[in-house]
C-alpha cells in the first residue's frame, strides 16, 4: 500500500482544506474511487479549477449539481453505440461514474465547460467583507477615537 503526504497541497491552496482532510483519510481505503481522474488547480488567489477526464461522454451524458457544500459530478452514457466490427480490446473506459467533492463555505460554482475530453469546473472562493482584513487607523494621544464617536460620525 502507498503512503501519499498530501501536506504541501494544505499549503498551496485556499477553500479546499476539508478536501484535502476528507482525502487523508480516504489514502488508506482500497476501495476509493479511481475513476475518473480529476485534477484541481489553483487559477488565481480565489480562483480553482476541477478538471475531470470525460474521454467519450458528451454534455447530455453529464450533469453537475450543487447541494450545500457538495459538487457532483455524474456521467451516465444514455444511448449505446451501435459498433460497425467487433470491438477486440476496449482502454477507454465509459462506465457510469459519479464524484462528489466537498466544497469549503464560500467556494461557488461559476460554470463548466467541455473540451477535448475535459470538463472543466470553475469554482471561486467568495470572502464576505466580514471576514476580509481591514486597516484600523491609530490616533496619538488624547483623540482616540472609540465605539461611541464612531456611531455619531458615521449618522
Amino acid at each position: 500500500m502507498r503512503q501519499f503526504d498530501l501536506a504541501p497541497l494544505y499549503r498551496n491552496t485556499v477553500g479546499f482544506d476539508r478536501l484535502f482532510s476528507m482525502l487523508d483519510q480516504l489514502v488508506g481505503v482500497e476501495s476509493a474511487p479511481s475513476y475518473p481522474p480529476y485534477n484541481i488547480e489553483r487559477t488565481g488567489e480565489n480562483a480553482y479549477r476541477i478538471s475531470v477526464a470525460v474521454a467519450g461522454f458528451t454534455e447530455q451524458d453529464l450533469s453537475i449539481e450543487v447541494k450545500e457544500n457538495t459538487l457532483s459530478i455524474r456521467g451516465e452514457k444514455k444511448q449505446a453505440e451501435e459498433r460497425k466490427g467487433e470491438l477486440l480490446y476496449q482502454g477507454i473506459a465509459a462506465r457510469t461514474f459519479e464524484r462528489r467533492f466537498q466544497l469549503a463555505d464560500g467556494v461557488q460554482v461559476n460554470g463548466a465547460s467541455l473540451e477535448n475530453g475535459l470538463l472543466h469546473v470553475d469554482l471561486t472562493r467568495v470572502i464576505p467583507e466580514a471576514k476580509k482584513p481591514r486597516q484600523i487607523p491609530i490616533a496619538t494621544g488624547r483623540q482616540a477615537p472609540t465605539i461611541e464617536t464612531e456611531v455619531k460620525q458615521a449618522a
